[in-house]
Order: structure tokens, then C-alpha cells, then sequence
């Protein structure tokens, strides 16, 4: 049996799992008491060939399994999660932070090599989480003592592979075993005649490499000088029925003076190299294998091309980056091509161009997921939205950014920085006959240069026309009206959806169409954390309420104010309706006051009322420009007094989806500067790391953004199964919210604004109280409603009307 630390009696988690280590391997298990334990660290890894001989019961559960840290307070234990767990882990149930009782541990392995296994737990949901991530700060989480004598490999415990996974995508690096800097030799212990001949080889040009190799003499390669043009984001290739310890591969575009090739790094080149590695650097390669490009493989090419491959054997690779000042000029290497666009520039630029950007950010959405197009159950792409202002157009910059495999500047994009984002890639959508909307997302060599990372000062664009023309606006911004503009996080949707139902569907590209509320029940409940889908789904209107600004900062904490309104009888046309809903359905009206005549009338909730006041803040910006220049480096408001409008809902529905009022992730936050870093952490994604985690409060204690004064939340009734959505509606309206109407002439009535998504920009928007005061329209109207979903964390999930099509007799 292993040496066990000392640890005092009363430790609950070291007398159960005392135990284990008296009894033979796998034979037996033991369940904790009522004591608490709790999650501090949570990794994931993809599985291997093994996975079918000791989880033959789950081989469909998941791509991946997790290892967790587990501590009562006293001590702690690196543990594997059994697969039969995952599916909370992919809702953010079980999470780190999370408070678990209950939980049954197994062992297997003998001796040191044992390792703990969690074979089923019961999450505490008390709403104690808080509490307990404090008492857990203050007793020190890294001074605990292991329960195995010696502290545990960080290495997975049931998958032969070298690293873990981040948690919600496969792009990103993940632990200290990616190098931040060089190593200091790579290719010392291959000592193959031939390699240490190619060491001392004259330097190679490309072309010439690239003859050699068709003419098949490769005997003598030479060492490559080239400059490093453009590097790729990281591709994780691992798959259950491989063993390659290391399944990494990323490129990098490189060229010298005779022409440009693919330089692949593969496995665990990639650990030692891919941080390393940036756009503009000068390399000098050794040891490397040459071969058909991907490209000329597969037919893309109609003349042959050659890509350099970087093995960690057969040979060991050998790469060495070139100081600036030893750079030859008889190697005639390119420059770093830039091709900026300005905001103006890309109005009239062509679809599909490959471009770069600069600008300040006005907004930085939240994180969300979607599933990868090659359909694998655990592939899923990460991205948010940026918005960025140049100064050369009204029309802010969209940016829907995936992951770049640079999660330490990425994880910091927030308002008020100065952003480049290089090798994007434009794209085009066309709204009915003429409108058409732009944006920009990523390519595979897509890289985010942000202010405050120490990024921007080492890049050789900050001389570049564009982006000195962009710095002397920056000078004449006026940071207070920006600082009070911008915005951080919330629900977002870009480019804009048609206006009318035909263009709608005609605009699906194939997409399933109308599905049943059962069949939309069934998929969100599938859906992952952040996970996002849109649905379509034919319903009617129950219920209406409108919350003012004053309950988005309470959320569920008050009661709105209401006013009454005469319950009426619902007018249904005879065979109107394909499903047959019952005739004696009502769209029900109640409220607290006793006379509609004595209604005080609601201010619109999408202009800023006179009482707001904007707190002086000190922050410059320019503190950030000078990264360009030189290398470096909370409004408060007072809560309106409006009222509340509403019409709760009939009679619950035994099967329903959605949440009644609005989730902290929906909402969209004004900016405090001074607590930039706490507050991009909490509208992030849910970390790996005890030490990284923020109590839920720290998002509640900020404001929300003023553009959002209130919102409605909507009871919906699926006409073909009765399963009842709660719905939040947020209107769109021009010049205030971080996105645009379509500037379509409508009369601002429920109908319009519905199916429009927003109010007209050629009328003031109508108070709610009107809204409210008309909405029995809606009575018995059949909609063809477009859905937002995304799962937010355990059961809750967030469904947001984007447009609603009203069905014509």
C-alpha cells in the first residue's frame, strides 16, 4: 500500500479512500458520507483504443472522459470521472466549484500506480456554491496534502495521451506543457550521419528544394532560411480508435525569395513550437522531411507543390528562430503582406475577400458554441461577436471570431482595446431583394493581436499606412462618449433574418423547417453548454409582460408592477388552424390595479431617460495605442421609475422550455473599466481552475448596459403539441441597440414589430404601455416563430424571439 501524508483524523476523504487501498483492485467500492467535497480543477482528454475494454457499456457516451482534483477541505486526490457522468459535465452541472455529496469511489491499479475513479455523485444545487468557493480560498486549495504520498502526474489517467483538451473546444492550447518559449536544442540525441551533415549544408532555396524533389534527388537537402508568413490555428486529429500519443498537426505558410510553401508541425513539435511561433519571424529549418503538397494530393493543384513536414522523429526536426539583426539580405525574404481594410473599404469590398482590420472595441459578445459541420458528437467551434469602430463609417466592424489558438489573448478582447484581427475572410448576406449586411470571420490563419496582452509592439503593421491613419483618429475620439456607448457581453444575432416569412424559408439553404415542440424539447435538452441552435416552430401567443429596467437589476428578486386589463374572449376562425387547437383557449390579461384609465404611461424603454447620469472615469485609451507607438503596454445610473405591464399566462403546461425571466448571460453590460479583467472573466465560458472561478454575484453587481432599459417575455402555446416556451423578445430599435433593424418603413404595430424583429427607424417606437395596451391583437394568431436557443448551465435554457411571421388566412 502506498505511504500515506499526514492528515488529521477528522479528514472524511482520506478515511474513505483508506479503504480502497486495503482491498484488491476493482473489487470493491466506497460511498462518502454527508461531508461535502468539492471540484477545484476539471480536464478533459480524447479517449483511445482502450476505451472499449474498460467502459464497454459507454463506447457511445462521448469522445471524451475527464480527470478532476477533489478536496474535502483537509486533503485532496486527482480522480478519473466514470464516462456515465459526462453528460453533466457537458450542461455545466458538474462543474469546478461544484459542491458534491454522496459520491462513490472505485480504484484500480496496484500500489503507487493506484488510481481513484468517481463512479456516481449527487450535485449539491442548494445555491451554496459561493459560500464554499470562499471557505475553500481561504484555506490555501495547493498547500493541501495529497492523499498518494507523492503529487500526482498532470498527465490523463485513463488515455495515453501527453495533454489535456480544453474543456469546450479543440483549437485551443490547454496546461504549462505548451512551451512559452523556445527550447533551448531540439534534435540533440538524433545523431544520424546524415542529419548532422544537413546541419553544416549551405542554406537551400525553396525552388531549389522544390526541383530536387521532383526530380527525386533529396539525398542532400540543405537548411531552409525563410520568413514565416502566416501560422494556423492548432488541429487536434485524435480519435478514439488511435493511439498517437500527441494527435496535433498546425501550419504555417512560410516563404524566402523564390516562392512560398506549407510547413506542417506535427505532434509533439507542436508542444515544444506552436507558441513559439508567430507571423514575421525569420527560421531556419533542419531535419525536416519533404512531400506532395495537401493541395497537389488532392487535385487542388494543377502544378505540383511540395509542404515541409517538422517530425519530433525519424528525424528529430531542428528549428531555430534567427534574431532580426542576423538576418541576411541574400536571402531576399518577403515582408509580412497586410492587406488592412478600413470599415468603409469592406462596404464595397467583393464577398469571400481575405483581409485584416483595426479598430477599438465598442462591443464583446459573450462565448457560445455551435457543433463543427463534420458532425462528430464532441466536435464544437467556439466563437463571440466583436463589433470594432475605425472612424471611417457609421457602420460599426462585425466580427463573429472563433477560436485563433490563442486563448491568452482572446480571453482578454474587451471594450475600449485596440484589436487587430489578420486574415479574415468577408462575408455577405442578402436580406430580401437589395439589403445586404456584412461581416467578417475567421480563415484557418486568423491571428488576434489585442492591447494589454503585450501582443501589438513586436508586429511590424504598426507602421503600415491604415493603421497610422487610424491611430491619428484615435486622438480625436472622445472617450467619454465611447466609454459610455460600449458594450460587453448578452445575447447577440447578426445579419439580420428577412422580414417576410417566403424570404425566410426561402433563404434556409436545406435547413430542417417546422418541427414540433416535443422534437424542439428533445433537442434542447441535447444541447451542450453555451451550445446555440435555432428552431422554427409554429405557435401562438399566451401571454405578454414587459419588464422595465428597474426588475432587469433585480431579475427574479421583485415582483414587477402591473396594471389591469379586461380579460377577453379569443375570436378563432373556423378551420384556420391545421393543428385544431381547442376553441376555448384565451389569451388572459391581470394585473394589480384597478382602473386602466389610472395607468401612469411607460417611457419608451429604448432611449435614456434625463435622470441618468454618466460618472466621470479617467481611463484612456490612448494608454493602450501606445503598444502601436512605443511597445507597451462603471457608469452608475439611477433606476427609472416605470411600471410594469403584463399578462401572465394561462394554466401551466405539463411539458415546457425556456426560462420565465431573463438570465444574467442574456443581458448586455455596460463596461467598467476599473474592473475590465473581472468582468470579461464573468461573461466567459465556465473554467477549468478553482483559482480562475468568480462568484455568480461579481456578474450581478454590474449594470445593465443603458441601450437595454427593459425587456418582454413572452408565453408561447406549439399549436401541433401544446408544449408551452417562455420567450424573451428584445425589440430592436435604430441608433441605440448594438445592432440594427432592417430600415423598413412598418407601422410599429405587434405584428410588424414581430416579424420585423424591431421598430421602425421611420417612427418613434411606441411606449409599452401602448404595446401592452394592444397586444389582444395577437389573440389566436398563428406565428411562424424563429428561436433562439442556448443552453447557460444546468437546465436552464435561454430561448430568444428573433422574428415572428404571422400566417395569413
Amino acid at each position: 500500500m502506498a505511504a500515506m501524508p499526514s492528515c488529521s483524523g477528522s479528514c472524511a476523504l482520506q478515511r474513505s479512500l483508506n479503504k480502497l487501498l486495503t482491498t484488491p483492485s476493482g473489487s470493491f467500492r466506497v460511498k462518502t458520507q454527508a461531508e461535502p467535497l468539492y471540484f477545484v480543477s476539471l480536464e478533459r482528454y480524447g479517449r483511445d483504443p482502450n476505451f472499449a475494454v474498460r467502459f464497454p457499456e459507454s463506447i457511445s457516451v462521448s469522445d471524451s472522459l475527464y480527470d478532476a482534483t477533489v478536496t474535502d477541505g483537509d486533503c485532496r486526490v486527482r480522480v478519473s470521472l466514470e464516462p456515465s457522468l459526462n453528460a453533466q459535465i457537458h450542461r455545466n452541472k458538474l462543474c469546478c466549484g461544484s459542491v458534491v455529496r454522496n459520491v462513490v469511489f472505485s480504484a484500480s491499479g496496484e500500489g503507487d500506480c493506484r488510481t481513484f475513479h468517481i463512479c456516481s455523485l449527487d450535485v449539491d444545487t442548494s445555491g451554496g456554491s459561493d459560500a464554499a468557493l470562499l471557505s475553500l480560498a481561504s484555506v490555501h486549495v495547493d498547500s493541501l496534502p495529497w492523499v498518494m504520498a507523492e503529487e500526482p502526474s498532470l498527465v490523463p489517467l485513463r488515455a495515453h495521451r501527453s495533454t489535456y483538451l480544453p474543456l469546450w473546444n479543440n483549437h485551443d492550447f490547454c496546461g504549462e506543457t505548451w512551451r512559452h518559449m523556445p527550447p533551448s536544442e531540439t534534435g540533440a540525441e538524433d545523431s544520424e550521419e546524415e542529419d548532422v551533415v544537413e546541419d553544416v549544408q549551405p542554406v537551400v532555396s525553396l525552388a531549389e528544394l522544390h526541383r530536387r524533389f521532383l526530380s527525386g534527388s533529396l539525398r542532400r537537402r540543405g537548411a531552409l532560411c525563410v520568413r514565416v508568413l502566416h501560422k494556423s490555428r492548432l488541429m487536434y486529429y485524435g480519435k478514439a480508435e488511435q493511439s498517437c500519443e500527441c494527435p496535433y498537426k498546425a501550419e504555417l505558410q512560410v516563404a524566402d525569395g523564390s516562392m512560398s510553401v506549407c510547413v506542417v508541425l506535427w505532434n509533439s513539435i507542436c508542444l515544444d513550437w506552436y507558441r513559439c511561433l508567430q507571423p514575421g519571424q525569420v527560421l531556419r529549418l533542419c531535419r525536416y522531411r519533404v512531400k506532395d503538397s495537401y493541395s497537389s494530393r488532392s487535385g487542388q493543384d494543377a502544378e505540383p507543390n511540395i509542404e515541409i513536414s517538422l517530425n519530433s522523429r525519424n528525424p528529430t526536426a531542428k528549428v531555430t528562430i534567427i534574431p532580426k539583426q542576423q538576418v541576411s539580405p541574400e536571402w531576399g525574404l518577403p515582408d509580412l503582406p497586410h492587406n488592412f481594410l478600413t470599415g468603409h473599404d469592406l462596404q464595397s469590398s467583393p464577398d469571400s475577400t481575405i483581409c485584416d482590420v483595426i479598430g477599438v472595441v465598442v462591443f464583446a459578445g459573450r462565448q457560445e458554441r455551435i457543433r463543427s459541420k463534420d458532425g462528430r458528437r464532441s466536435e464544437f467551434e467556439e466563437y463571440r461577436w466583436l463589433r470594432l469602430e475605425d472612424g471611417t463609417t457609421d457602420q460599426p466592424i462585425t466580427i463573429k471570431l472563433f477560436s485563433t489558438s490563442q486563448p491568452d489573448i482572446q480571453s482578454q478582447i474587451q471594450p475600449m482595446a485596440l484589436v487587430v484581427c489578420t486574415r479574415l475572410k468577408l462575408l455577405r448576406s442578402t436580406v430580401g431583394s437589395a439589403t445586404t449586411f456584412e461581416y467578417l470571420s475567421n480563415t484557418s490563419f486568423t491571428q488576434v493581436y489585442c492591447t494589454g496582452t503585450g501582443s501589438h509592439h513586436a508586429m511590424p503593421y504598426r507602421g503600415i499606412r491604415p493603421v497610422r491613419q487610424f491611430l491619428q483618429w484615435l486622438k480625436q475620439v472622445d472617450e467619454g462618449n465611447m466609454l459610455d456607448r460600449v458594450v460587453i457581453g448578452g445575447y447577440f444575432s447578426y445579419p439580420p433574418l428577412p422580414v417576410s416569412l417566403q424570404s425566410f424559408m426561402e433563404n434556409r439553404r436545406g435547413e430542417a423547417g417546422l418541427i414540433s415542440g416535443g422534437e424542439m424539447k428533445l433537442q434542447c435538452d441535447r444541447l451542450h453548454y453555451r451550445e446555440r441552435q435555432r428552431f422554427v416552430v409554429q405557435c401562438t401567443i399566451t401571454a405578454a409582460c414587459y419588464h422595465c429596467r428597474q426588475d432587469m437589476r433585480a431579475m427574479q428578486n421583485s415582483d414587477p408592477l402591473t396594471a389591469q386589463l379586461s380579460p377577453r374572449a379569443p375570436r378563432q376562425r373556423e378551420g384556420s388552424d391545421p393543428f385544431k387547437t381547442p376553441t376555448k383557449r384565451k389569451l388572459l390579461f391581470t394585473a394589480a390595479s384597478s382602473s386602466s384609465s389610472s395607468r401612469k404611461r411607460l417611457a419608451s424603454p429604448f432611449h435614456r431617460t434625463s435622470t441618468e447620469e454618466d460618472a466621470e472615469n479617467d481611463f484612456s485609451m490612448f494608454d493602450g495605442a501606445m503598444e502601436f507607438l512605443v511597445g507597451n503596454d462603471d457608469d452608475d445610473y439611477e433606476d427609472d421609475d416605470d411600471e410594469d405591464f403584463s399578462m401572465p399566462p394561462s394554466s401551466p403546461m405539463q411539458s415546457h422550455i425556456g426560462m420565465p425571466h431573463v438570465a444574467l448571460e442574456t443581458l448586455p453590460w455596460s463596461f467598467c473599466y476599473e474592473r475590465r479583467h473581472v468582468q470579461a472573466a464573468a461573461v466567459g465560458m465556465q473554467t477549468n481552475s478553482f483559482h480562475r472561478l468568480l462568484p455568480r454575484r461579481e456578474l450581478e453587481s454590474f449594470s445593465p448596459a443603458h441601450c437595454y432599459t427593459g425587456y418582454f417575455t413572452l408565453k408561447m402555446r406549439v399549436l401541433s403539441d401544446g408544449v408551452m416556451l417562455d420567450v424573451i423578445f428584445f425589440p430592436a430599435t435604430p441608433g441605440t441597440l448594438h445592432w440594427k433593424p432592417l430600415p423598413v418603413t412598418h407601422d410599429n404595430t405587434w405584428e410588424s414589430v414581430l416579424s420585423h424583429g424591431g421598430f421602425s427607424s421611420h417612427a418613434p417606437p411606441p411606449s409599452p404601455a401602448d404595446l401592452i395596451a394592444t397586444a389582444a391583437q395577437l389573440t389566436n394568431r398563428r406565428l411562424v416563430c424563429v428561436l433562439e436557443a442556448c443552453a447557460l448551465g444546468g437546465d436552464n435554457v435561454e430561448l430568444i424571439l428573433n422574428r415572428a411571421f404571422p400566417l395569413r388566412s
